[in-house]
This record gives C-alpha cells, sequence and structure tokens, in this order.
C-alpha cells in the first residue's frame, strides 16, 4: 500500500498592520498614565549604540484576543506614535505549506474585515485616552500593511535559496494573488530584498512584505515596515491638508475683488504662515521620530521599504507645497503692505484737504 508523503510545513506568522491618522499629536507621558501601558524600544538585528533608538517610542497595550468570521483567532495589540498615528497589529499564528500560504494571503492582503476591527478598537478607546490627543481629526486616513514571518522553514535553508526556489510564490503572498504572477511581475516583486546574514531574507512590496528570520530579528523588520508605513500616512495628510489650504486661498483671491481684498490678504496670509509652520514641524517631527545612525542594516530596510511604499514621491509633494505656500504667502504679505501703504497715503491727502478747507474758510 503506498503511502503520501506529507507535505513539509513552516511555521510563523502574518501581521495585519493598519494604522490611523487620528489627531495631531499623542501626549504619550499622559496616555502611558492613563492605559498603564508601556513604551517600546525598537529591537536591532546586532549589538548597536543607545543613540540608535526612537527619539519618542510609541506607547503599546495588548488586547484581548479577537476571533474573524472565519474562525480565526488573532492577538491584537496597539501601538500609540507621538505624531498622531494610531497602529493596530493584528496577528495570526500558522503552521502551512507553500501553496496553503499562498491561499492564506489571498484572503488578507487586503483584509476589509481586520480594518473595521481595528477601527472598531480605536473608537472604543476614544473616550478613555482623549485627554492625551491634541485636536482630534473629524476624519482620519488610513493604511493598512501584512507581513508573513517565517521561522521555521524545513531544512533552514540561506535566504538566496529561498528566493532561487520559491519566488514564484514569495511573490504571489505579496500581491496576495491566487494565479502564479508572470516573470516580469516576479522580477519586479523579488528585487525589492536584502538580507544581513546568509540565513535571514525580507522582501518588500509595496502592500505586503515576507520576513524569513529568527522571532527576534523579524521583530526589528516588522517595527521598521510599520514606522515606515505610518510616516506615509503622515505624509499623505500633510498632503492632503496643504492642498486644501492653497485650493482655499486660490478660491478667496479669485473672488475677492478690489481694494478691501489686498486689506483682507493680511488675515489670509497669516493663516496661511501658521499652517506652513505647523505642518514643517509635525513634517521633521515624523522625519525625525526614529534614528538608526550607526545601524546600516536598519538604514537601508528603512530606504528600501520608503521607496517600495512610496514615502518619497508624498514627501517631495509635501515639500513642494510648501514651498507653493511659502511664495503665496510673501505674494499675500506684498499685496497687504500695498494696500496698508495706499491706505496711509489716502490718509495724509484726506489730512492735507482738511488743512487747506480750514486755511480758506479762515481767509474768507
Amino acid at each position: 500500500m503506498a503511502s503520501s508523503t506529507p507535505v513539509a510545513t513552516m511555521k510563523g506568522s502574518v501581521l495585519g498592520v493598519i494604522l490611523h491618522d487620528v489627531c495631531d499629536e499623542i501626549r504619550l507621558e499622559q496616555l502611558r498614565d492613563i492605559l498603564g501601558a508601556r513604551r517600546v524600544e525598537p529591537s536591532f538585528k546586532h549589538a548597536t549604540p543607545d543613540y540608535v533608538r526612537f527619539e519618542n517610542p510609541p506607547v503599546v497595550e495588548r488586547l484581548e484576543p479577537v476571533v474573524l468570521g472565519s474562525g480565526e483567532k488573532l492577538i491584537p495589540q496597539i501601538k500609540y506614535y507621538d505624531y498622531g498615528v494610531i497602529s493596530v497589529l493584528f496577528e495570526l499564528e500558522f503552521e502551512a505549506g507553500w501553496e496553503t500560504l499562498v491561499q492564506l494571503a489571498a484572503r488578507w492582503v487586503p483584509n476589509p474585515e481586520l480594518e473595521r476591527q481595528a477601527q472598531q478598537i480605536i473608537h472604543g478607546r476614544l473616550d478613555r485616552i482623549a485627554p492625551a490627543l491634541v485636536h482630534l481629526y473629524r476624519e482620519w486616513l488610513s493604511e493598512d500593511y501584512y507581513v508573513f514571518t517565517l521561522s521555521g522553514v524545513p531544512g533552514q535553508p540561506l535566504g538566496s535559496d529561498l528566493l532561487t526556489h520559491h519566488g514564484p510564490q514569495i511573490a504571489q503572498i505579496l500581491r496576495g494573488e491566487l494565479t502564479p504572477l508572470a516573470r516580469g511581475e516576479n522580477d519586479d516583486v523579488l528585487q525589492a530584498s536584502l538580507s544581513y546574514y546568509p540565513n535571514d531574507l525580507v522582501v518588500i512590496g509595496w502592500n505586503a512584505a515576507l520576513v524569513y528570520d529568527t522571532p527576534a530579528g523579524a521583530e526589528t523588520s516588522v517595527q521598521m515596515l510599520e514606522y515606515v508605513n505610518s510616516q506615509l500616512l503622515e505624509f499623505r495628510h500633510y498632503d492632503e491638508l496643504l492642498t486644501r489650504e492653497l485650493a482655499g486661498v486660490y478660491t478667496s483671491l479669485k473672488h475677492r475683488t478690489g481694494f478691501w481684498r489686498r486689506w483682507r490678504m493680511g488675515g489670509e496670509a497669516s493663516r496661511l504662515n501658521s499652517v506652513t509652520v505647523e505642518v514643517t514641524e509635525l513634517v521633521e517631527r515624523s522625519d525625525n521620530a526614529i534614528k538608526f545612525v550607526s545601524d546600516m542594516f536598519s538604514a537601508r530596510l528603512y530606504r528600501l521599504a520608503a521607496a517600495k511604499v512610496g514615502v518619497p514621491e508624498y514627501k517631495d509633494l509635501v515639500n513642494q507645497k510648501l514651498r507653493t505656500a511659502e511664495g503665496l504667502y510673501r505674494f499675500l504679505v506684498d499685496e497687504f503692505h500695498q494696500s496698508r501703504g495706499f491706505i496711509l497715503e489716502l490718509m495724509v491727502v484726506i489730512i492735507l484737504v482738511i488743512e487747506l478747507v480750514y486755511l480758506f474758510r479762515g481767509k474768507y
């Protein structure tokens, strides 16, 4: 009687990272007192100096397990970042072969149910954490990202071997596709990969990543990927904020005509300058939130992940609009000064006319 060959299974977990930009700032010290929660320091793959760290580490809150409609039991946690982003991370542990993992990815990338769960979790905490939130937004932007970690692969292959022998499946997993991808698409997905040791691997896609590493090493990559997506979310928010402000100024200029239009430009200029200063400060805060000066692997991982998800493009858009806002501010100020100068000249003329009237009346 022929015996069937057992399918080699891998151990790991899939993590759904759902991020929301909810406010301008979260006062983490106050939040930690409210929740009795802890901050999380980033982990690194090798020993690094103390200055390789988050400038203001996020506060972490662990939650009770939740069960999806599919029956899958997830372990969630929340991270609160000082620049106003709340991240909800759902983890599902698995033991699966490559085909089963491809099917799992097709259900998870993306996963609308996780997005709904994340929103419910955050809304359920708003009343409690409200004192620590600065300027809560009425509408929230969101980002979702998925990370597949592999810590137990039969034979413990090298990272390069994993790419060679299972590249097509990795590409399918990162794209959430059941059907194998074309060769060109495979190559595009797999080119965004790097390793620190021979037996680890990180492959980064625009909405998902695969991390083959020890649990401790995988934590490093997951934290960096989460940070990169929180940064993308912030730049998206700044881009939309500046777009609205600039559109408002252009509309105002279009509909206001005559002398009083120039006179009112002082208020427009002041408001635009306030927004520009605020956005510049917030950009610097999120841009400098983490330091890895001497950790070259983390720096490379950050640059690769940021480029893949689109952080540089949004950052350039924000900087361009900041420059536009600064130029428009100078224009508004110049127009206001011309208006004020005209009023001063008019007042001088009126005073001279009044004096002349009194002078001639005195003669007659």
